[in-house]
């Protein structure tokens, strides 16, 4: 191994530990710090991001979202905590309206939590997530069509689009992989991307309930920006600094299970 090449395994290595304890780096500052130009240290994060080991954003670079695997593995994953997000976000949900479910399992864990008498229309491009809506007997169920995505768990593409296009939801309940003031709300699939952003324009409101996890990190696709997003529902170990610049933002935050 030559010496460019050590160099370039340390800097990478401290650009990993400092994601790791910071949440997140810039490129200015590493340049500094390793005394080299910040082109040197923007090609290693744009090594870095092509192998799966963080996310480039503008000026520096995130951790990866946490939020890969297909919908089934994922709604495995931490379900008290997503279940305690679920019936905050049923709190913000106005009986008779007409409410869209973006695929994502803690946004199955909301539609399993609905109350039995709760009257609404519900939308949803995922099969699980009409699944559970459809054992509700006062939600009228509306599925959104096309090619299933098997790793979103939904129908995505032109069909769903065409599909979408036809209403004008009140409410978006939309999924995200990673949350972050900088990147925004952020996907891990193109088409994924799309559809979100199409879903959540024809939406009056647009609520993102979200696992600690995914703040402070971004996957490759950009959704929308965190002002765009009315309300983050969010779990009772977020920091609350961290809630105040996203209510800075026009974000207002609700914590499941305690203040607002």
């Amino acid at each position: 191994m030559n010496t460019n090449e050590l160099l370039l395994q340390e800097r990478q290595s401290v650009i990993l530990r400092k994601l790791k304890s910071d949440g997140r780096v810039l490129a200015a500052d590493l340049a500094v710090e390793f005394g080299v130009s910040e082109d040197t240290v923007r090609r290693d994060l744009r090594e870095m991001a092509a192998a799966g080991l963080c996310e480039r954003v503008y000026g520096g670079a995130l951790p990866l979202s946490p939020a890969g695997g297909s919908l089934t593995h994922r709604t495995s994953i931490a379900p008290d905590r997503k279940q305690a997000l679920a019936v905050a976000a049923v709190s913000e949900i106005v009986p008779g309206s007409v409410v869209f479910f973006d695929a994502g399992s803690t946004n199955l864990a909301i539609a399993m939590a609905l109350p039995m008498d709760l009257s609404l229309t519900a939308a949803t491009n995922a099969p699980a997530i009409a699944g559970a809506l459809i054992e509700k007997p006062a939600v009228n169920v509306i599925l959104i069509g096309g090619l299933i995505d098997r790793q979103v768990g939904g129908a995505l593409g032109a069909k769903a689009l065409r599909d979408m296009e036809s209403l004008s939801p009140d409410l978006c309940i939309l999924g995200a992989c990673g949350i972050d003031l900088t990147a925004g709300v952020t996907t891990f699939g193109f088409e994924d991307a799309e559809f979100k952003r199409f879903a959540a324009s024809r939406s009056k409101k647009i609520l993102v309930a979200a696992t600690s996890d995914k703040f402070g990190t971004a996957a490759p696709h950009s959704v929308l920006p965190v002002a765009q997003c009315g309300c983050l529902v969010v779990e009772r170990d977020a920091d609350p600094a961290m809630l105040a610049h996203y209510r800075d933002g026009g974000c207002r935050t609700i914590v499941a299970g305690g203040r607002t």
